[in-house]
């Protein structure tokens, strides 16, 4: 089943305690895209770059099942910049430069050949953005998942309500979790967010894995324990082009394929951060991701006698 999705193609200049690059591509779609292409093609990407943006990173991703019908290139421009240095735990960071550029003027059309998508994924955009997005969808999908920040809950958070109300599935981690509900309890909040509209949630952890929500019901992934971690930034739009990358390949959304999604996301999830920006991601193959697969079926995996 074909996959739509929205965000950012760009470049970013990244400092962790274990090195330092000043320019690599970057950008939500791009991570996403990455991720999903292993388990779906093709990948109907809608986004927006500048002149700048490398045509050999176009034509890998190409040759990845990836279709560009829906980026818009802006031959005089520039794309979107960010630039950060991450602490030594590398959970927490310091945005060092953000140059919007071409992304300032990003108003997303979705063409018609993408219109036959049943899966869409929502990258951490404006969410008057995201639900401009929806409302050109002629059909409603299958399944349509929406990643955000805190950065919305502070400037459009009446906006980003709405755009709560219109999707399935909100992907956010636990600090925006709790933000957004005044809650610290992870339960308290998902019960409030799923009250918003959204059938499901994932609350993301971090190095300590992932919450999946469903009525009642919680499913709690682990996070791959691993010796070197180098960059995490586009750890998260990994996970969730990995997850409906996945879903969109069984063309299942129970609750209980969302389970092994979820594992499928962290597992493309644990790539991206043993290198810098998604080039870990480029070299992987069908047999990295079984056996990383297999890593986590083994460390969640116990008998009681």
């Amino acid at each position: 089943m074909s996959l739509l999705i929205v965000g950012t193609m760009a470049f970013d200049a990244l400092e962790t305690p274990f090195g330092k690059v000043d320019r690599i591509i970057g950008g939500s779609a791009t991570y996403a895209a990455y991720s999903a292409s292993n388990f779906t093609k093709p990948v109907k990407q809608v986004s927006i770059i500048g002149g700048d943006f490398p045509i050999e990173e176009i034509t890998l991703l190409e040759e990845r099942g990836v279709e560009f019908e829906g980026v818009e290139v802006v031959p005089d421009g520039k794309s979107f910049f960010w630039s950060g240095r991450y602490h030594m735990d590398m959970n927490t960071r310091d945005s060092l430069i953000t140059d919007l550029n071409v992304l300032a003027q990003f108003n997303p059309t979705i063409p018609e050949s993408y219109q036959d998508c049943d899966f869409v994924m929502l990258g951490n955009l404006a969410p008057e953005v995201q639900m401009s997005v929806i409302r050109q969808l002629h059909k409603k999908p299958k399944l349509i998942i929406m990643d955000t920040m805190n950065f919305w809950m502070s400037i459009a958070l009446d906006d980003l309500k709405k755009a709560i109300g219109m999707v399935d599935l909100l992907l956010v981690n636990d600090s925006e979790a709790r933000e957004l509900t005044g809650e610290y309890s992870l339960v308290k909040a998902a019960k409030k967010i799923q009250a918003m509209g959204p059938k499901y949630l994932i609350i993301k952890k971090g190095e300590h894995g992932a919450l999946l929500f469903y009525e009642d019901k919680i499913f709690s992934a682990p996070a791959l324990p691993l010796e070197d971690v180098f960059d995490p930034t586009g750890a998260g739009d990994t996970f969730a082009g990995g997850f409906i990358g996945y879903l969109a390949r069984t063309n299942n959304v129970s609750f209980e394929n969302m389970k092994a999604a979820v594992i499928m996301g962290s597992a493309l999830a644990s790539f991206c951060v043993e290198k810098f920006g998604p080039d870990r991601l480029k070299e992987i193959t069908p047999v990295d991701i079984e056996n990383r697969v297999n890593e986590f079926i083994e460390l969640i995996s116990f008998n009681i006698a």
